[in-house]
C-alpha cells in the first residue's frame, strides 16, 4: 500500500518509507513539509556515484539532526559499460535490490526512513527503484518537490507554456531522429538527462529548426547554475544535471511578406505532419474553405479568413495582398496542397506579385488515406483523375479516363460527384466497362478519418451513382487488383509484378 498523506504506518511496529523530494538543488526550495520528515526520521537515505559526493545529502544538510542513521548507496557504475556478468542492466538490478534490502532492514526494525531524491521523487528518480521493490511490504509516503522543469523556467525568467501550449518532455537519451519528431509536434519541451547525450540532442534541435530557440540550464537553483543559448555549449562540459528548453513563446518567427500552402491531410489530426503545425503555428492570417479552417487551432493573435469552397482565385489573391502587406500568411488544403487543391490557384496569383515567397507544405493525400483502409490498391502504376468538368472540358477528361483505362493502370478518382454533377460518375463507369472486367473492385471511400467515414468496396458493373457524392474518393482497380474478405473485412491489393507480354 502507498499512503499519500502524513500519518506513519500501520503494518504492526514496521516504518515508514518516505520518498523525499528535495527540489533542484538550493537548500531554501526544499519545502517546509520535507525539512520537518528529514529531521524526525531515524534513517536518512541517499544515493551517489563512486566519488561519494551526494548531491541529494548536501541539499539535505541543513535540515538534518545528530544521532540519525545514514545510508549512503553507492551505484556500482553511472555509464553502460560494466565487468559485471549481467553487463549495465545486471550490475544495476543487483544495486537495487542490495540497497532495497538495506532499507528494508531499517523499516522491518520499526524505523522511518527518508530516501531523498533531487527534484521530485516520483519525476525521472532513483527513488521509484526502491519504491517498487519495497512498497508490497512496507508503507510509503511521497513528499513531492520542486522539479528542474520549475527552476529551469526561473531561471530564464520565461514562461514555459501559456493558454492552450503544450509543454512535453522528454530525456535525452532518446535517439536523436525521436528527438526531432517530437521537437518539430510541441510548442514547448524540455530535454533532461543531457550529459553524454548531448551532441545529439544539439542535432536533434538543429534539425527541427528550434536550435535557436533553444536554453541550455545547467543546475538550476544552486551556485553553479549556467545559463546559455543551446547553440553555445561546449559538448565536453555537459553534465548530468543540465537541460534544454524551448518555451512557448519562443515559436519560429515567421516569415513576413509569406505565403505558405499548408496540406491539413485528409481529416484525422494525427495524420497532420508536424511540419504542417509548425507553419499554421507561425502565421499570422489562415485562409481557406471554412470547414478545413475549423480543423486548425488558432490562436487569438492569429485571424481566420474563411471563404467558399469554389473561392480558390479569390483566396489565392487576399493571401498575396495580405503577404504584401507584411503578414505571414498559410492558405490551408485538405488532403496535399498540391493535388487537385490550393498550392496551383496561389502559385498562379503569385506571378502578378513578384515580392511575395509561396512555398507549399505537402501532408498524406485522400487516395493514400483510402488506400490504407482496404490494404494497397495502389501498389502498382495507378493515374489521378479529376471528374469535375469545371475546369476542364468532359471531353478531355474522357480521353484521359480511356487512356489510363486501356493502359491498364488502377484509376484514383477526385472530385466524382456534386450536387450539380451527378451524371459523371455513370459516364465513367459505361467508359471503363469497355476496358475493364465487370468484376474489377472499385473502392469507394467517403470522409475517410472523419466523423461519417465510410468504405465500400463493389463490383465495377455494380457502381451505383447513387452512392457517390462530393465527399467521396474512387479507386479502379487493374486487371492485377485483387479483391477478398477476410472476417467480413474487404482486402484489396494490386500484385507488385505485372505479368510479360
Amino acid at each position: 500500500m502507498t499512503r499519500s498523506n502524513g500519518t506513519h504506518g500501520t503494518r504492526g511496529t514496521q516504518g515508514t518509507l518516505w520518498g523525499v523530494g528535495l527540489g533542484p538543488g538550493d537548500p531554501e526550495l526544499v519545502t517546509v513539509k520535507a525539512a520537518r520528515v528529514i529531521g524526525a526520521a531515524d534513517v536518512i537515505a541517499y544515493h551517489s556515484a563512486r566519488h561519494g559526493r551526494s548531491i541529494a545529502r548536501s541539499i539535505a544538510e541543513p535540515y538534518l539532526r545528530d544521532g540519525q542513521i545514514e545510508e549512503h548507496l553507492v551505484y556500482p557504475v553511472t555509464t553502460e559499460t560494466s565487468d559485471h556478468p549481467g553487463g549495465y542492466a545486471g550490475a544495476m538490478e543487483d544495486f537495487y535490490r542490495e540497497s532495497a534490502e538495506r532499507i528494508a532492514a531499517h523499516l522491518g526494525a520499526g524505523r522511518d526512513v527518508a530516501l531523498l531524491a533531487e527534484g521530485d521523487p516520483l519525476f525521472y528518480s532513483s527513488y521509484m527503484h526502491m519504491h517498487t521493490r519495497l512498497t508490497e511490504r512496507f508503507d510509503a509516503v511521497i513528499v513531492p518537490g520542486v522539479t528542474s522543469v520549475s527552476a529551469a523556467s526561473a531561471a530564464v525568467s520565461t514562461p514555459l507554456v501559456q493558454g492552450d501550449q503544450v509543454l512535453t518532455i522528454l530525456p535525452g537519451t532518446l535517439p536523436a531522429e525521436e528527438l526531432q519528431r517530437r521537437l518539430s509536434d510541441t510548442d514547448a519541451a524540455i530535454i533532461m538527462k543531457l550529459g553524454r547525450s548531448y551532441p545529439a540532442v544539439r542535432q536533434a534541435l538543429s534539425a527541427s529548426g528550434r536550435l535557436d530557440d533553444a536554453y541550455y540550464v545547467e543546475r538550476a537553483s544552486t551556485e553553479r547554475q549556467r545559463v546559455l543559448p543551446a547553440a553555445d555549449v561546449d559538448d565536453a562540459s555537459v553534465p548530468y544535471f543540465a537541460l534544454a528548453m524551448l518555451t512557448g513563446d519562443r515559436r519560429a518567427p515567421a516569415r513576413s511578406g509569406s505565403v505558405v500552402v499548408v496540406g491539413l491531410g485528409p481529416g484525422a489530426a494525427d495524420w497532420m505532419t508536424p511540419q504542417s503545425r509548425h507553419e499554421l503555428s507561425a502565421a499570422t492570417d489562415l485562409i481557406g474553405y471554412g470547414p478545413y479552417l475549423d480543423r486548425v487551432a488558432v490562436r487569438d493573435d492569429q485571424r481566420k479568413h474563411p471563404s467558399d469552397n469554389t473561392d480558390e482565385p479569390a483566396r489565392a489573391r487576399l493571401a498575396c495582398e495580405l503577404a504584401q502587406q507584411g503578414r505571414s500568411v498559410a492558405v490551408v488544403s485538405s488532403g496535399d496542397p498540391g493535388v487537385f487543391a490550393m498550392a496551383t490557384a496561389v502559385l498562379e496569383e503569385a506571378e502578378d506579385w513578384p515580392g511575395v515567397d509561396v512555398r507549399v507544405i505537402p501532408a498524406m493525400t485522400a487516395a493514400q488515406a483510402v488506400a490504407s483502409r482496404v490494404g494497397a490498391p495502389l501498389g502498382h502504376d495507378y493515374a489521378v483523375i479529376s471528374l469535375s468538368d469545371r475546369l476542364k472540358p468532359w471531353d478531355v477528361i474522357a480521353r484521359r479516363l480511356a487512356a489510363a483505362a486501356a493502359a491498364d493502370m488502377v484509376l484514383t478518382i477526385y472530385n466524382p460527384a456534386s450536387k450539380t454533377r451527378t451524371w459523371q460518375v455513370a459516364a465513367m463507369r459505361d467508359l471503363l466497362l469497355e476496358h475493364r472486367d465487370p468484376a474489377t473492385p472499385v473502392v469507394i471511400g467517403r470522409d475517410v478519418s472523419g466523423p461519417r467515414e465510410s468504405v465500400t468496396v463493389v463490383p465495377l458493373a455494380k457502381l451505383d451513382p447513387d452512392d457517390v457524392d462530393m465527399r467521396c474518393l474512387l479507386i479502379v482497380g487493374s486487371s492485377q487488383t485483387r479483391w477478398h474478405q477476410a472476417d467480413g473485412v474487404d482486402r484489396v491489393f494490386t500484385l507488385r509484378r505485372y505479368p510479360q507480354s
